[in-house]
């Protein structure tokens, strides 16, 4: 069986013609069908992916997660394996192989396959700081993965089934702007609110269905996330961002990425979390004046 008629790759757009096509390039040496899910974009995110070959949906943007469990409901996916990407991502010859390789005789016990994902910041690939190798759950038996129904850090998790990793890399390498770069984590701010927020609420319906799910146990994900609720997120508003920068930058050897790294560092380790303590400081500024009209 090859890679064509036993794997789909299912990908959510939304003005990515900057990036769309080396994406799709990426992805010919696995001969896999491709479903786009696209946010009905305004330039030409659309042409360029039909001209590859891919199959082209429209639905407008709701949330990540359930903008990817719809797709995986409604795009027609008849593959045994589906592979999430993102469209500033980019599948490497080496993990290509490896994919090709095992897609030729699954086991019949293995559901799902992490890979690593390699990061790049304005051309640069962020080696320190613990920014790799990030593991990420990115192949998986159809009809057994759904995206975590979460606003902010979703992972694709599977049902049933062992996962095994494969040690080659994606690469997300935006090729869009520093602006388009903080703009965006500025939604991903207020996205993380909620999430927190949920967490909160003594409501066991409101909780977050994180760490349920077999697949992500004992992995790198689970871990980080483990960290992250039980310790970072109980430490004191606007010191844990300090704390989390002097960990990624110095502690985890951060400053060897150079000027680019200092960059990056400093606004996904410092800048992002200040903001997302800001933006959760407001909320609930906001809340105590409600409560006392």
């Amino acid at each position: 069986m090859t890679a064509q008629n036993s794997l789909s790759v299912l990908i959510l757009t939304a003005n990515e013609e900057k990036n769309i096509d080396k994406c799709l390039a990426s992805i010919k040496p696995i001969n896999a069908k491709v479903f786009i899910i696209d946010s009905l974009s305004k330039d030409h995110t659309v042409e360029i992916a039909e001209s590859m070959g891919a199959t082209v949906l429209q639905r407008p943007w709701t949330t990540y997660a359930e903008q990817y469990n719809w797709g995986l409901d409604n795009a027609g996916i008849k593959t045994p394996w589906v592979m999430r990407m993102d469209a500033d991502e980019e599948i490497t010859p080496e993990l290509a192989d490896a994919l090709n390789k095992f897609l030729m005789n699954p086991p019949d016990d293995i559901s799902g396959l992490y890979v690593r994902r390699r990061v790049y910041f304005m051309g640069q690939w962020i080696r320190h700081g613990g920014y790799y190798p990030t593991w990420l759950l990115r192949i998986f038996r159809n009809g057994l993965g759904r995206c975590e129904t979460l606003f902010m850090d979703e992972h694709i998790v599977v049902s049933e089934g062992k996962t095994i990793s494969i040690h080659e890399d994606i690469i997300d390498k935006n090729n869009k702007d520093l602006t388009f770069w903080t703009e965006k984590h500025n939604g991903y701010a207020s996205r993380e609110v909620k999430d927190i927020l949920n967490k909160e609420k003594p409501n066991g319906a409101n909780k977050t269905p994180e760490l349920v799910n077999a697949s992500m146990t004992g992995h790198q994900d689970s871990t980080k996330r483990l960290a992250k609720d039980n310790l970072y997120l109980r430490l004191p508003l606007f010191i844990r961002p300090f704390l989390y920068f002097i960990y990624r930058y110095f502690i985890k050897l951060g400053f060897l990425d150079g000027k680019r790294g200092l960059i990056f560092h400093f606004l996904q380790a410092f800048w992002y979390r200040f903001l997302v303590d800001a933006k959760l400081y407001e909320y609930r500024l906001q809340e105590k004046y409600r409560s006392h009209e």
